[in-house]
């Protein structure tokens, strides 16, 4: 039986006479289509070997041959609705750009720009002046420079001060980031040579006094962003490792993680540690995330002394590990919103998501529910429940804000399945699965995608009945 179908099996040249072929040359090269039209026919080839049950008209494998090519030529990196619950989801990019960074990126995309060109001598210069002053300015530090992601900054920092010695760290600090990346791979990396001090949960400073000695190249305190330890805990201050340091003439490292200039208190979340608060204790240079609670591009900030800084900015290792001109673009908009205050809280999307209130949140999911009221009662069970939304990448890990989600419990299939349905939606929709229901977050949606989340909803939902 299966040699009967594959002999009915169309040629190559079969197909490319038709019209349907005709039509697709139009819009590819030649060649581009019957390369596609050769892997779809070895592709239903299989099929029928395998037994599968295949049309094999022309005109069935010709709407194949177009699928194919449509997603080979159609970007697998697109926009998203993020519908999670995560306002730093690092799968979905991290923090959305405020728009004066979409702005500042998509006017430097237009041609050439001023990234490396100083205006007064027209003579090359660093890119680096372009947020440096900014960075000093909302920081307090002497100086700053960046490189490609947090890790990055943090091996910059320590093959710069500290390669070929020990840096003195808490064994409570050893943390594991996303993507499996552990600070002592990262250190040994580095050059440098860790030198574990304390306990998991309680680490002295008589533990880091104890360690010092001639080949001591750094004291480094890494901020546990991604996990809290509750109960029997206690580590020194940032002033105290600081004074240790500089007593024994020793560098001191301080790597904050999500990198906070504003107080989440104000949000009503734990706090995180303040970057200002770190140089103000005399650390030599702070390192954090620009793509976190800065909510600007992915890149790792270093800032400090203006020693230090200079010493790490002519490490060969930071031009391998430097930003392009799209990274420096938005970060400049973006931290320029820190500068003022009324500003940052009207315009930059994360602290918008911090202090909605949780009753407009309800009133816009409402809003949606009734939009999609068509939606049979028979395909799903719709209602607004309580949830929680959480802050993501490693971010004030141990809360959660309080939000109203919309609840989508499918009948005619799974969950997962009808997740998976509204990821494929013309503009993915990411939403999360808890008991059999599909959850969507309207904290983490954008007010103006409401309209495309209830046509998606609908769509998927209408394809069951």
């Amino acid at each position: 039986m299966n040699q009967e179908l594959l002999r009915k099996l169309p040629s190559i040249d079969e197909i490319m006479n038709t019209q349907g072929a005709r039509r697709l040359i139009e819009e590819h090269d030649r060649d581009v289509v019957v390369d596609a039209a050769r892997v779809v026919v070895d592709q239903i080839r299989s099929e029928v070997i395998r037994g599968g049950d295949t049309v094999l008209s022309p005109d069935a494998i010709l709407g194949r041959v177009a699928s194919y090519l449509r997603a080979k030529f159609s970007p697998s990196l697109k926009h998203a609705i993020n519908a999670a619950g995560i306002i730093l989801h690092t799968g979905l990019g991290r923090a959305m750009l405020p728009k004066a960074a979409v702005d500042a990126v998509n006017d430097v995309i237009k041609g050439y720009c001023t990234l490396a060109a100083d205006l007064e001598n027209g003579q090359r210069t660093t890119r680096d002046v372009h947020f440096s002053d900014i960075l000093c300015e909302l920081t307090g530090a002497e100086a700053a420079t960046i490189a490609n992601n947090n890790a990055a900054a943090t091996m910059l920092v320590l093959n710069t001060l500290a390669r070929g010695k020990e840096v003195i760290v808490s064994r409570g600090q050893l943390v594991e980031i996303g993507g499996a990346f552990r600070m002592p791979d990262v250190m040994e990396q580095s050059g440098a040579i860790m030198r574990e001090v304390g306990t998991t949960n309680k680490t002295h400073l008589r533990d880091y006094a104890a360690a010092i000695n001639e080949n001591t190249g750094a004291i480094l305190r890494v901020h546990m962003s991604n996990y809290r330890i509750v109960g029997f805990f206690e580590e020194p201050g940032i002033e105290e490792l600081t004074n240790l340091a500089h007593d024994h003439n020793i560098p001191i490292i301080d790597d904050l993680g999500s990198g906070a200039l504003v107080d989440l208190n104000e949000f009503g979340l734990e706090s995180e540690p303040m970057i200002r608060d770190s140089i103000r204790a005399g650390v030599d240079v702070a390192c954090f995330s620009g793509d976190k609670l800065i909510g600007g591009p992915q890149c790792g900030i270093m800032v400090g002394k203006a020693d230090v800084i200079k010493a790490i900015k002519k490490n060969p290792l930071s031009r391998a590990m430097r930003v392009g001109k799209l990274e420096v673009a938005a970060l400049e908009a973006t931290l320029k919103l820190f500068l003022d205050r009324e500003k940052l809280y009207a315009n930059h999307p994360t602290y918008k998501m911090f202090s909605m209130s949780v009753e407009s949140i309800e009133n816009r999911a409402i809003k949606v529910v009734k939009k999609i009221s068509g939606v049979s009662s028979d395909i799903a069970e719709i209602s607004v429940i309580d949830g929680t939304t959480q802050v993501g990448s490693g971010s004030v890990p141990a809360q959660a804000i309080p939000t109203k989600l919309l609840s989508v419990r499918p009948i005619t299939i799974s969950a997962s399945a009808f997740a998976k349905k509204l990821r494929y939606y013309d503009t993915p929709v990411f939403a999360r699965i808890h008991q059999d229901a599909v959850l969507l977050d309207f904290r983490t949606i954008q007010p103006g995608e409401d309209a495309t989340v209830a046509k998606a909803l609908v769509a998927v939902a209408s394809a069951e009945l």
